[in-house]
């Protein structure tokens, strides 16, 4: 059975000297305003994600889980408080900068998979590869995630579980250094849901790819290296797995 340490929440000057941070966030802040209503959709939030860990972002629904993904992706800018990628500062960077990071650096995987209907498996893989500085082959990202055999297969002709597989292999074929994965497995069932979570967990594993995926699944948080639980905006605390399980240990 895996187990679990508790973890204080990160602070600034906390990092571990054995690792090193990739992602960094101190004071993150992130308000939203709706006419006369402000939500605060983040409040002073610290962390550090190591390179090559794998960490699950946990909490219900407005927690700030996809705001806080948003901005450790470029796809966001916060309110204040600040945010980096190695060297890269996400909380004060143009949108021109963003997007460059987006592309060089980033993997994003959603709960939907948004892939191009009209385009067999290998053609929706082969797009990103267009805009990539060393991207695999197509047929090497889909191997990866296990579809080999589906290379000329139309979206409307996969299962959904392969469907967020070919998603995946989208995301990782320009070999992004960062795999952020929102409710990878949220419109899944739990057969389905463990060989998506196969792969992520392989990418992870072999590539080296700094990992961080969303759920509110408490059963997924087993497989990873830390847990960050969020509420109302911010961590209310960490976890440590001591003993990690693999995604077909997992119960549903």
């Amino acid at each position: 059975m895996p187990t679990a340490t508790i973890d204080p929440v990160p602070r600034s000057g906390s990092l571990k000297s054995s690792r090193i941070a990739s992602l960094t966030a101190h004071g993150l802040t992130k308000d939203y305003v709706m006419g006369e209503v402000v939500v605060h959709a983040l409040t002073e939030v610290d962390l550090e994600i190591y390179a090559g860990e794998l960490v699950v972002l946990l909490g219900p629904s407005g927690s700030g889980k996809s705001t806080l993904l948003n901005i450790l992706g470029g796809l966001d800018t916060p309110t204040r408080g600040s945010a980096f990628w190695n060297e890269h500062d996400l909380g004060h960077a143009s949108e021109a900068q963003l997007t460059r990071f987006r592309r060089e650096h980033v993997g994003f995987v959603f709960q939907f998979y948004n892939l191009i209907p009209s385009l067999t498996v290998r053609e929706n893989v082969e797009l990103v590869t267009e805009i990539a500085t060393r991207p695999m082959k197509p047929e090497e990202a889909l191997a990866w995630v296990g579809l080999s055999e589906r290379l000329d297969h139309f979206p409307a002709q996969l299962s959904g579980g392969e469907q967020q597989r070919v998603a995946i292999a989208r995301a990782i074929v320009k070999r992004p250094e960062l795999l952020l994965c929102d409710e990878p497995t949220g419109a899944l069932d739990h057969q389905t849901g463990r060989l998506v979570l196969e792969a992520i967990v392989r990418i992870n594993r072999e590539l080296a790819t700094t990992t961080v995926v969303i759920t509110h699944n408490v059963v997924i948080a087993r497989m990873a290296d830390r847990v960050l639980y969020l509420e109302d905006g911010h961590i209310a605390r960490t976890e440590t797995n001591t003993s990690k399980a693999s995604p077909a240990e997992l119960g549903w």
